[in-house]
């Protein structure tokens, strides 16, 4: 976890069509990543991988990065699933390098559900 969570500032925003909300990097952070990656490999995750990052500036110290992903499942009754989506993160450099300060997803249950995987 150490180097997940070093990639985020100390306080962050997330919005997506659940909702939007502020979280700060501290221990229940921590524990939240630990618990979505558990929860990514129990409902079957078993590979995410980068397939494109395309950089928008906003001002020196300030960037958009729009990643795509792919994220693979592991099916017992069918072939393995892929499913393409999109996460654009909001990252500020200062000082002491570049973080995460926020990120806009899009509707990650309805996805999984429409692909059977949840």
């Amino acid at each position: 976890m150490g180097e997940a969570d070093a990639l985020y500032a100390d306080a962050f925003i997330a919005a997506s069509p659940a909702g939007a909300l502020t979280g700060k990097n501290d221990d229940s952070f921590k524990k939240a990543l630990a618990d979505g990656y558990d929860h990514y490999r129990s409902i079957g995750t078993k590979a995410m991988r980068m397939r494109d990052i395309r950089v928008s500036p906003m001002d020196g110290n300030h960037c958009i990065a729009h990643v795509a992903w792919t994220a693979v499942y592991a099916r017992r009754d069918r072939p393995d699933t892929e499913i393409d989506f999109d996460v654009h993160y909001l990252i500020q450099e200062l000082d002491d390098g570049p973080r995460i300060f926020g990120w806009v997803s899009g509707d990650e249950q309805a996805v999984l559900k429409a692909h059977g995987i949840v």
